[in-house]
């Protein structure tokens, strides 16, 4: 006979060993939200799809499509289909009883002791008896639609059904990886983080974007001065202003000053309408924040010299006029705004132009849903991930043309691939403990992750943006990619990519960053599937030159899948036109055999946890 302890163990090796025979949960892969939070929203409220194939399994031949997308909405959106239905009684049991079966059906691969913890405390005990519905016959009929009828009786139907459809919703995607960039372009990152912060599973891989606003947040001036610049450049101040508490009137008042009107710094491809005095208000202040950037980045090169990025300099190449610039041959300057830039001394900031720049930062760093927000970001992100054997990370692997790692060498010490990512994390990480140190390496190189050759995140030669503004010549303009994204079309370089990370080459590599230009021919499957791109442009302001509205991944028992998106317009007229946005599905892998979570990362850990177990049982001796 076992004495305690060993039936305890005994009990819980049963258990695990049990558990890894389950179907492997669903992951969902999304990327480059650039905080178009509807979008989003509806993409997690409809599993990329995942809930509508749910319901037309279960309800094929028993609903009409027209019922089926009805029911689908419901599970969506029950917040705003539910409260003001006039329904009899009788229609009030059937959607319960529908809802009941789909969550039922979405619950099944679950463990009974996981589903219970993600019930509603308001409805645990009667949502479990209704979800585990053992009987063959109709001994608990009765029992069950007595639960309905007092359910309507006490006039609780309406959030019953919501606390189902949430329930559905998270039972249908178990765990949400976001390959980065939440930030800029679209109004509502901060809503994006908010409703992230409320998922129970998920990893974050950061973007260019997001680093950005992490290293402004970190005490870098170059990253501050590129946030504010590019809120104003797509027209999203209203962000700072109204999402994170920024007051930006000692700014605008500083670039009313010194700045006029100036055609080349309106808002570009803005995705909500302006009004002509905000839109006057953020050509001004771009102005500004690019002259600030150009000084407080050559600050930061002229200190760091293994950035390698001293060409990156060029207010001094600016002739005595402000109406040329000496490159390679001398151009002609467009939408000239240097008058603070001094001839003497080009990169000096002025005191008014210091001072400015030093409350931003004191505002960012002082504002409470801006360090909660960055906060949530750093914990839970990281440059890449490594996940059921595949391998996440927004942008690239920085690689010379022979597909060799590219090495950059940082305190003396050169690193390529895996370690120069591991050493970005580090400083990551260092930077964000010590936001009062604003000239460390660790807060510099948060900008070089922006914009510096070595950059996983950024992955081209030099960024543009001083051409882009002054220079009409459009050759001047281009921006080199790293050899990466050629090489990321072949399947050999992809293995070994995987193979640098500890990976299998039956992985796969999963990215953003890119646009897949769908509408040129481009597909977001590479090297024979190897390689995964699944940023299609959930971006409005991407959506003309990519012909879609973004990509999403969904990886479950049977194999993976990518999901097509069709331009979203707001949530509202989603609602009302009962309008879903999953226009088509690929599959990129199936399986033969359903995977188990014995197949899994979760399934090695209870394996290992099993024979520990296991040992500790065998050193119980039975009396």
């Amino acid at each position: 006979m076992f004495n305690k302890d060993a039936l305890a163990n005994l009990t819980e090796i049963i258990n695990l060993e049990a558990i890894q025979q389950l179907p492997k949960a669903t992951e969902h892969f999304v990327s480059d939200l650039h905080g178009e939070y509807d979008a989003f929203d509806h993409i997690l409220r409809n599993g990329s799809g995942s809930i509508r194939e749910k319901v037309e399994i279960l309800f094929t031949g028993v609903l009409t499509k027209e019922e089926q997308t009805e029911l689908c909405f419901v599970i969506y959106y029950p917040e705003e289909l539910l409260q003001e239905q006039a329904w009899t009684p009788a229609d009030w049991r059937l959607k319960m009883a529908q809802l009941v079966k789909v969550a039922r059906f979405t619950s099944s691969k679950y463990t009974r002791s996981k589903v219970r913890k993600a019930l509603p405390s308001s409805f645990a005990y009667i949502l479990e008896e209704l979800l585990y519905q053992y009987d063959a016959d109709f001994n608990k009929e009765a029992y069950y639609r007595a639960i309905f009828d007092k359910i309507i009786e006490l006039e609780a139907a309406p959030l019953f059904c919501q606390e189902l459809a949430y329930l559905i919703q998270r039972f249908v995607v178990d765990h949400l990886h976001v390959l980065g960039d939440i930030y800029d372009r679209g109004p509502a990152p901060d809503k994006i983080v908010d409703r992230l912060m409320t998922l129970p599973s998920l990893d974050i891989q950061l973007g260019n974007h997001d680093i950005l606003w992490i290293g402004s947040f970190c005490g870098s001036l170059p990253c501050l001065a590129n946030t504010i610049r590019i809120a104003a450049r797509y027209g999203n101040l209203a962000l700072l202003q109204d999402g994170y508490g920024i007051d930006l009137s000692k700014a605008l008042a500083f670039s009313q000053k010194y700045y006029k009107e100036n055609e080349g710094f309106y808002p570009q491809k803005t995705v909500d309408p302006l009004s002509s005095q905000q839109k006057k208000a953020a050509m001004l202040l771009q102005q500004a924040f690019a002259i600030i950037q150009f000084k407080v980045e050559a600050a930061v090169i002229q200190r760091r010299p293994a950035f390698a990025m001293a060409e990156r300099c060029l207010l001094h190449r600016l002739s005595q006029d402000r109406q040329q610039i000496q490159l390679d041959q001398t151009y002609p300057l467009i939408n000239g705004c240097f008058q603070l830039v001094d001839p003497d001394d080009p990169y000096r900031l002025t005191a008014e132009e210091h001072e400015v720049l030093q409350d931003l930062l004191s505002q960012f760093q002082r504002s409470p849903r801006l360090a909660a927000h960055m906060r949530f970001l750093v914990e839970h992100g990281t440059l890449y991930q490594r996940f059921n054997d595949n391998l996440l990370y927004h942008g690239c692997l920085p690689c010379q043309e022979n597909g060799d790692f590219l090495a950059f060498t940082f305190q003396q010490q050169p690193l390529a691939g895996k370690a120069l990512m591991d050493f970005f994390q580090q400083c990551l990480q260092e930077s964000f403990v010590q936001p009062e140190k604003q000239t460390d390496l660790a807060t510099d190189m948060i900008w070089y992750l922006w914009c510096g050759e070595g950059s996983s995140l950024f992955g081209k030669k030099a960024m543009k943006t001083f051409e882009r503004y002054f220079i009409a010549d459009r050759n001047t303009h281009t921006e080199q990619k790293n050899a990466y994204y050629s090489l990321r079309e072949n399947e050999d370089f992809c293995c070994r990519v995987l193979a640098a990370f500890g990976l299998p080459p039956t992985g796969h590599i999963i990215n953003g960053h890119t646009p897949v230009k769908v509408r040129k021919g481009e597909t977001p499957i590479k090297a024979n599937g190897r390689l995964l791109v699944i940023d299609g442009g959930l971006s409005r302001s991407y959506q003309s030159v990519t012909g879609i509205a973004g990509y999403t991944l969904l990886s479950n028992s049977f194999g993976m899948t990518l999901a097509a998106h069709q331009p979203f317009t707001d949530r509202q007229q989603a609602i009302q036109q009962r309008r879903d946005i999953v226009t088509q599905k690929k599959i990129v892998v199936r399986q033969t055999e359903r995977t188990t979570v014995g197949q899994t990362d979760i399934g090695k850990r209870l394996q290992q946890e099993s024979r520990v177990l296991f040992e500790e049982l065998k050193n119980h001796p039975i009396p």
